[in-house]
């Protein structure tokens, strides 16, 4: 049985002990109820206090009774309690240990400041991926949420360094900043900034105006949730046949369609190849659909004599299986095929 549901039956089993041996008395010995709770209570603890009146032969085989009975439900419930709070304390100092060797572990992830609305959603994203992130939240309620979930976690205030320290920011890939606080988006940016000059950070925007301050602190991009959802459904109205397309091929669903980027690796067979002859189309049936060369813009469908060269991000769409054998080639392994 659970320790909590041992407690608490614990509990009830004395209250139900200390209620019966009131009514005992009152009814044996024809005391008051205020009396026979007194009477119990001092022999139910076994405090060795004199009787209140002589006890009769019924209450004397009473009182042996509800001694034998109040004891052991008194040491029962002492040891439940103890029990509780030992394995509780014990379960909270080797969770919190194995959460910080998994968390020291990380290295090349995504740091989420925030699991409201948005960073929930984020984190579900980078889960159904799957991509290695962790989040930087400061409500307690909410981190027991990321416990039940299975999310690592930092407990804490993002605009804070050792925080962040906490979360691996010099070993993370890039930084999410989703609270709904604009100001506390621009003390997070200014924050990662400092203690990591390489970090891709993207920042959410709330109020108008927020994107240019974001900008100044450091945020490599910034995002207005708001702005993308006006935007999103007004083309669904205006161009529903390219919103439905975008969603089927962006979604996490288990769906045919995927669209997803792909880095090629210096050591991958790819690299030094055409589109032509790389015959991705062929082997493959994925469509190339834009490549975006180092510090370049991307090319939007590219010809077929285009070539991929190492550090190239293909943009492609396909089969979700075959996209993942693609990727693996990509990054110089080998064809699952």
């Amino acid at each position: 049985m659970d320790p909590v549901r041992k407690f608490r039956f614990s509990l009830l089993t004395l209250v139900f002990i200390v209620c019966g041996g009131t009514i005992g008395y009152s009814l044996i010995e024809d005391w008051t109820l205020f009396e026979s709770l007194y009477m119990t209570v001092i022999t139910v603890a076994t405090v060795g206090f004199k009787e209140i009146h002589e006890l009769s032969d019924k209450g004397k085989i009473f009182t042996i009774l509800l001694i034998i009975f109040g004891a052991s439900s008194i040491a029962y419930t002492l040891g439940t309690l103890f029990q509780f709070m030992v394995e509780g304390q014990l379960r909270t100092i080797l969770g919190r240990k194995k959460l910080e060797k998994k968390i020291s572990a990380l290295n090349g992830h995504y740091i989420v400041c925030g699991y409201g609305r948005i960073g929930r959603l984020i984190c579900r994203e980078f889960s159904a991926k799957p991509a290695p992130f962790i989040v930087v939240e400061q409500d307690v309620e909410l981190c027991r949420q990321l416990e039940d979930s299975g999310y690592l976690y930092v407990h804490g205030d993002a605009t804070r360094d050792e925080i962040l320290l906490q979360a691996g920011i010099r070993h993370a890939k890039s930084l999410i900043t989703a609270v709904t606080s604009d100001s506390a988006n621009v003390y997070i940016t200014l924050t990662a900034r400092g203690l990591n000059p390489d970090l891709f950070i993207l920042a959410r925007a709330s109020e108008e105006g927020a994107e240019i301050k974001l900008k100044r602190a450091g945020a490599n991009k910034v995002v207005s949730p708001y702005t993308i959802g006006a935007s999103r459904m007004a083309h669904a109205l205006l161009r529903p046949s390219v919103v439905d397309f975008i969603e089927i091929a962006t979604g996490d669903e288990d769906i045919e369609l995927q669209l997803e980027e792909i880095r090629i690796a210096s050591d991958s067979p790819l690299a030094g190849k055409t589109l032509l002859s790389s015959d991705i189309r062929k082997n493959h049936g994925i469509i190339i659909v834009g490549i975006r060369k180092l510090n370049q813009k991307i090319l939007f469908n590219p010809g077929s004599d285009t070539s991929i060269d190492a550090s190239d991000i293909l943009i492609t769409l396909g089969e979700r299986a075959a996209i993942k054998n693609l990727d693996l080639i990509a990054s110089g392994g080998r064809s699952a095929s």
